[in-house]
C-alpha cells in the first residue's frame, strides 16, 4: 500500500511542477485576483478528473482517435479566450480598479481548462489508469492509497504555487504586469498548440 501511496504523490508532484495550461491559467488568476479567490481553484481537478477518469477507463479506448483531436481543439479554442481575457487585464492594468470576482466562475473556467486539456487524459490513459486497475485488482486499499497519494499531493502543491504566483504582487506593478503578459503568451501559445495538433 505505501509504494502506492509513493508512486501517487510523485506523479502529482512531477504533473503540478511542469508548465501547461493549467499553471498558466493559474498563474494569471493569481496575480489578478489574489491567492484568497484563486485557491479554490486548486480543487477543480477533483471536479474535472472524475469524468476523464470514467471517459479513459470505460469509454476512450472505445472511441475513435478523432475524440481526442476535437477534444484538443475544443481546448486550444477555450486557452485563446482566455489568454485574450489575459491580456485585456495586462492591456488595462494600470486602469484597473479591484473588482468583486466570482469564485465559482473562476473554479468553472478551471475545470474546464483542465477538462480540455489532453494532458490530464493521456496522463490517466498511459500512467495512472493502468497503475489504478492494477492497484485495485491487487487491493481495493491499495487503489484508495494511490488516489489518495495522487490527489492529496495534487491539490497541496497546487495551492503552494497559487500562493508563490501571488507573492509575486509583492514585487511590484511592473513586475505583476510582466507575469500576467507572461500568462497570456503561456495561454495563447498552449492554445495554438493544443488546436494544431487537434486539426493535424
Amino acid at each position: 500500500m505505501v509504494d502506492y501511496l509513493i508512486i501517487g504523490i510523485g506523479f502529482a508532484f512531477a504533473s503540478v511542477v511542469q508548465p501547461g495550461p493549467f499553471q498558466a491559467f493559474l498563474l494569471s488568476q493569481s496575480l489578478t485576483n489574489g491567492w484568497r479567490k484563486t485557491i479554490p481553484l486548486a480543487f477543480a481537478p477533483l471536479i474535472s478528473d472524475g469524468p476523464i477518469i470514467f471517459i479513459v477507463l470505460f469509454v476512450l479506448t472505445k472511441l475513435p482517435e478523432e475524440f481526442l483531436q476535437i477534444l484538443q481543439c475544443a481546448g486550444g479554442v477555450l486557452l485563446l479566450y482566455l489568454a485574450y481575457g489575459a491580456f485585456r487585464t495586462w492591456q488595462s492594468f494600470n486602469k484597473r480598479k479591484e473588482q468583486e470576482v466570482s469564485v465559482q466562475q473562476s473554479v468553472f473556467k478551471a475545470v474546464m481548462v483542465n477538462f480540455l486539456n489532453p494532458g490530464p487524459y493521456l496522463g490517466w490513459s498511459l500512467v495512472m489508469g493502468p497503475l489504478l486497475l492494477k492497484a485495485w485488482h491487487e487491493s481495493p486499499s491499495n487503489g484508495i492509497a494511490l488516489i489518495c497519494g495522487f490527489y492529496c499531493t495534487m491539490v497541496t502543491c497546487t495551492m503552494g504555487i497559487v500562493i508563490l504566483f501571488a507573492f509575486a504582487k509583492n514585487l511590484g506593478p511592473k513586475v505583476s504586469r510582466i507575469l500576467i503578459g507572461v500568462s497570456a503568451i503561456f495561454m495563447a501559445l498552449f492554445g495554438i498548440y493544443q488546436f494544431w495538433s487537434g486539426i493535424n
